[in-house]
């Protein structure tokens, strides 16, 4: 008696699956045209780093290692140098000379961008990382900072393809 119930209970849940197979069959089909259109992403995505600027053009970081401090990957280097009277970085006293992240390491937590005091760096919506070479996946400040705005109109917050990365970038 227990085997009839066992194939009773095992033909329920086969029809059940089948039953939402079919429901699903018959529901519109969703396709994005992701490689040959833009992608849509959530407005909250969190993509590759941006490093930005303040509204006169100087970089936000102040190289206060607070990003680095709270990154749960190890995966943020900083060099800080001193700003001097004659040639500004940025508003504070100290900038980043040198700032990396490795993306090989990264989880995309925003632990970062959640203990930046300045804002300074912010998740982009650039989610297009994917790399032959390791090396090419460590993204320095210069690819990782907001351009200067030369027409006046806010700057892109997408990042460029890595070094290694091969085909078209995208436009959104």
């Amino acid at each position: 008696m227990a085997k009839i119930g066992e194939v009773i209970e095992s033909a329920a849940a086969i029809a059940k699956g089948m039953g939402i197979t079919f429901k699903e069959m018959l529901q519109p089909t969703i396709t994005e045209a992701y490689p040959d259109g833009p992608a849509e992403l959530a407005e909250r995505y969190r993509g590759a780093h941006v490093l930005q600027r303040d509204e006169n053009g100087l970089e936000k970081c102040v190289a206060c290692f607070l990003c680095a401090a709270a990154c749960p990957a190890n995966c943020i280097y900083i060099e800080a140098a001193e700003n001097t009277d004659a040639v500004r970085f940025s508003g504070g006293e100290r900038y980043a000379k040198v700032y990396n992240i490795d993306y090989n390491r990264c989880i995309f937590c925003g632990y970062c961008v959640e203990a930046c005091p300045t804002d300074a760096i912010t998740h982009g919506h650039g989610f297009e990382l994917a790399s032959y070479s390791t090396a090419s996946l460590i993204y320095t400040k210069e690819q990782m900072l907001v351009p200067l705005a030369e027409s006046g109109q806010p700057a892109s917050q997408h990042n460029p393809a890595p070094a290694g990365a091969a085909g078209k970038v995208p436009t959104y």
